[in-house]
């Protein structure tokens, strides 16, 4: 699908429609990493096009009238901007729960001081995998692994909360028990155990990153051992490869249902990989209040609630609880964003599918195609 005029219509805002639980401020798309699975747009914002301090402040405010509870600050990397500290600082003066998502890789040390001492909440750190050789290639970039422990080390001596986040792949899905141990030994209260997803970057990676069926159900069979393990001392999340599973999940919690995602150029999605939809017009900050982005924009309404579904979802049982899966799937697999996402077993292209990720999850290692960020 390629043309607008076959995206359902925007719909009036409903009353009773709740406002977001979440802000995804991605402040930048600047990185030192060049991790092959990246979900941020394959055409980044440059540096010249991000939001101003003052603009993110603007918004910080409207989000929390809104009624934002939480705000995760993203990127990229979002220590690399200079302002980052007082970002936190007025995001924490507004009322809402500060969240980091960081590769820890690329900032000087003083910067994770300072975001501690504005009042950063949270703070999520990736980690590419367990073997240092391998992390750093994952990350492209040499002495990742080592900086991570750094960080960690310093979040420890900060106090700060901690997620670990893992994204989990071909490289390293044997390393899930090593995962929840490094978990445990930096005292993180979480950890994210997180197959790739395969949208931006990582769906040019698919084939170099798709574990088999098996290394799946080994790491499920792992992931529950290692919760009954540490249950009451670490929470572990984990999310499946979507082609091999039998429903897809409910992403984002349903469409424009929880969460608004600001790009550092300000671009308002209802998730992060939404602009891979062809035909959608997305409102800018800069010229449109969250609010009414939120209740009266275009593209969050385009798949909101169920009435835009096609069948098999439109009578299915479960339309309620994955409301027909991953937009953004559809789009990329199926060239249709209101088609049932693939990774549903009531797909017609589902089995397909499955027979894709074998296929090329038995292919032969290659060297991953690395993003690059020159010009950002």
């Amino acid at each position: 699908m390629s043309d607008v005029e076959t995206l359902p219509q925007a719909a009036p805002a409903r009353p009773t429609l709740p406002p977001p639980m979440g802000l995804l401020a991605e402040l930048t798309h600047r990185c030192s990493l060049r991790c092959p699975y990246c979900s941020n747009p394959l055409e980044l914002d440059r540096r010249s096009q991000e939001l101003s301090t003052a603009e993110w402040k603007r918004l910080i405010d409207e989000a929390a009238a809104l009624g934002v509870l939480h705000i995760y600050f993203s990127g990229g990397e979002p220590m690399l901007r200079r302002d980052i500290a007082e970002l936190v600082a007025h995001a924490r003066d507004a009322g809402l729960y500060t969240n980091m998502i960081t590769s820890g890789v690329g900032f000087q040390p003083a910067v994770l001081d300072a975001v501690a001492e504005a009042g950063l909440d949270h703070i999520q750190l990736s980690v590419q995998a367990i073997d240092a050789r391998t992390c750093d290639r994952v990350a492209g970039y040499e002495g990742a692994a080592e900086r991570k422990r750094i960080v960690a080390a310093a979040i420890a001596r900060l106090g700060l909360r901690l997620t670990v986040n893992a994204v989990i792949h071909r490289e390293n899905v044997h390393e899930i028990p090593a995962f929840v141990e490094l978990a445990e030994a930096w005292d993180a209260a979480r950890i994210e155990i997180a197959h790739v997803q395969y949208y931006g970057w990582g769906l040019v990676n698919r084939a170099r990153l798709m574990p088999t069926r098996q290394q799946v159900e080994t790491a499920m069979v792992q992931v529950d051992e290692a919760r009954s393990r540490t249950v009451g001392r670490l929470v572990i999340d984990s999310v499946l490869p979507d082609y091999y599973a039998r429903y897809p999940k409910a992403c984002m919690g349903g469409w424009g249902a929880r969460l608004m995602n600001v790009t550092p150029s300000g671009r308002a999605l209802p998730c992060h990989a939404a602009e891979t939809i062809a035909g959608l017009a997305f409102d800018n900050v800069r010229e449109a209040s969250l609010s009414e982005i939120w209740y009266r924009g275009a593209a969050f309404n385009a798949f909101r609630g169920t009435d835009w579904m096609k069948e098999p979802c439109r009578s299915c049982a479960r339309k309620e609880q994955d409301f027909g899966g991953c937009r953004c799937q559809a789009m990329a697999l199926a060239g249709d964003a209101a088609a049932t996402d693939p990774a549903c077993s009531l797909s017609p292209l589902h089995e397909k599918l499955v027979a894709l990720a074998e296929a090329e999850a038995a292919s032969e290692r290659s060297d991953f195609i690395y993003r690059g960020y020159q010009g950002v």
